[in-house]
């Protein structure tokens, strides 16, 4: 939840500072702005809460704390990309990618109950997914117009 808050604040406030500095609605770059923040907002608990988080990562995948951070450095590096065109598409294209194999991790967590902040085993389970898919595809939605088909 508190990512979709950042998201929509963030828009909210840039969308208003380009219509100020600019005298008209900046709807792309302010998008690109807020998924920014938003996902330098989610790459902090990458590093914040990296033991939970890595109990996230389905049973397969080995060097599960690497993981964790290497997806945290690259939701910074590929949300700082969604600010330039030159690179914006080739990030939203990729951040879609990731999302979608995040996506997984999301859907084990909740089925072995993983609070991630906590580290336990005691997370909110099944129902959380109620939320998260639908604001995955959301994010993903978002992405994919404001970073691809709306690129400029």
């Amino acid at each position: 939840m508190k990512p979709l808050i950042v998201l929509v604040l963030v828009f909210v406030f840039s969308l208003i500072m380009t219509e100020l500095t600019h005298e008209e609605w900046g709807y792309t770059l302010s998008a690109n702005i807020a998924m920014c923040a938003m996902l330098c907002f989610t790459a902090m608990g990458h590093f914040k809460f990296a033991p939970g988080m890595a109990m996230m990562v389905p049973e397969f995948i080995p060097f599960k704390k690497a993981v964790v951070f290497i997806t945290g450095v690259a939701e910074i590096i590929l949300g700082i990309a969604l600010l330039f065109t030159a690179y914006r598409q080739a990030a939203g294209i990729t951040l879609v990618v990731l999302f979608i194999i995040m996506l997984p991790a999301n859907i084990s967590a909740a089925q072995r109950h993983v609070d991630y902040e906590k580290a336990d085993y005691n997370g909110k389970g099944l129902r959380y997914l109620w939320f998260r898919v639908p604001m995955q595809v959301f994010l993903i939605v978002w992405v994919w117009y404001f970073s691809i088909v709306n690129k400029m």
